[in-house]
């Protein structure tokens, strides 16, 4: 096909260059070159229009061919795919075990963590109790020993001085002043006791809030990182769990 065109291309320039008549649209062209590349399209055109009939003929068959390398790549592609899918799949609950394994884990070292800040914080709790209660009993026992040596001595004194009376009613002044004293020597140091109780126990109970407030925070990351936006199905969390870590004490 290509001949014919070079042929053809040949005759349009012959006669675009070709001497023109005068007077006419006519021109003067080279008879035998125009001759020449007339036979050549005539010998051309016969093969040039068998290859296309080739071309004709065996489009059917090209098409079938190409048809067949279409299904077979689809054929494969969906195979790959499928594999890719499954592949993908085998790996994503890979992970989600690995994931619900260390959450797990997580848990359990929160949770152990919480009982033992517990367990430490009822020892100290039970050793700051015993501590104030020996300390208000030692008080305690201080100030009645102190008020029965002031009764003693001012019922001694009274014993000496009954005789007299002006001497009498002082020393009964004195005795009773003395006691009242005690008294309230006595009441003082039970406040101080009781403070210092109070004090104590304040502070326990800050630690373990502190603590506890840690492990719920904990907790609550767990769960939101389990059961979060993105939760695809399981059992949700308990119900009644606060995420506070109150109900490890209990």
């Amino acid at each position: 096909m290509y001949r014919v065109f070079e042929s053809l291309d040949a005759l349009v320039t012959i006669v675009e260059e070709a001497r023109s008549v005068p007077m006419t649209s006519n021109c003067v062209v080279p008879r035998g070159d125009v001759l020449e590349l007339l036979d050549d399209v005539r010998e051309a055109i016969p093969g040039e229009m068998d290859d296309a009939q080739d071309v004709l003929d065996r489009r059917d068959d090209v098409v079938s061919e190409a048809e067949r390398e279409a299904e077979e790549t689809r054929t494969a592609a969906n195979s790959e795919a499928e594999e890719t899918l499954q592949n993908a799949r085998t790996e994503a609950e890979r992970l989600v075990a690995e994931a619900q394994e260390e959450a797990g884990r997580t848990l359990a070292e929160a949770r152990h963590e919480a009982e033992r800040a517990v367990a430490e914080g009822r020892r100290q709790y039970a050793e700051v109790t015993d501590r104030a209660r020996d300390e208000a009993e030692r008080m305690s026992h201080a100030g009645r020993a102190a008020h029965d040596r002031l009764i003693a001595d001012g019922q001694n004194e009274q014993t000496r001085l009954v005789s007299q009376t002006e001497v009498v009613r002082s020393a009964h002044a004195e005795a009773g002043r003395i006691v009242d004293g005690a008294h309230a020597e006595a009441d003082r140091l039970r406040r101080e006791c009781d403070d210092y109780v109070d004090t104590t126990l304040g502070e326990l109970e800050t630690t373990l809030n502190n603590a506890l407030g840690v492990v719920g925070r904990g907790r609550s990351q767990i769960w939101r990182g389990q059961y979060g936006p993105n939760y695809g199905g399981g059992r949700p969390p308990e119900q009644g769990r606060t995420g506070t870590g109150m109900d490890l004490i209990d």
